[in-house]
């Protein structure tokens, strides 16, 4: 079963834990390293509509990336935001989780359940 895609940043220990959650399900999901390869904007705005939230709802606003690009001015413009996570892909909340047509943020881990049980 490889219809599951785990947007994983390997150094963050939630997303770490988000993917042992899927291991243990008996799931060997597709591991996109979205720092190493960065989401293009229609990916993005692909999971914006799968986790059924604006872009601004997942955005990390403590990563000095967003504060030194003052992205925070222009956080309510979800087309503009987008294009800044594409190229500041570190301010993307993570780990992201897509499964059967839905999405979590795997924070905090278990929430990954919520794909995985439905």
């Amino acid at each position: 079963m490889n219809d599951l895609t785990i947007y994983h940043n390997p150094r963050c220990s939630k997303s770490r834990k988000t993917l042992q959650i899927i291991k243990d399900h008996g799931i060997e999901p597709t591991v996109v390293e979205y720092l190493k390869t960065p989401l293009k904007k229609f990916e993005l705005e692909n999971i914006s509509r799968l986790l059924n939230k604006r872009p601004k709802d997942y955005v990390r606003k403590n990563e000095s990336d967003f504060r030194e690009n003052n992205i925070k001015d222009i956080i309510e413009n979800d087309i503009e935001l987008i294009n800044k996570m594409v190229k500041f892909p570190i301010i993307i909340e993570r780990p992201i989780v897509v499964f059967r047509g839905k999405a979590v943020v795997g924070r905090p881990p278990e929430n990954v359940l919520e794909l995985l049980n439905s």
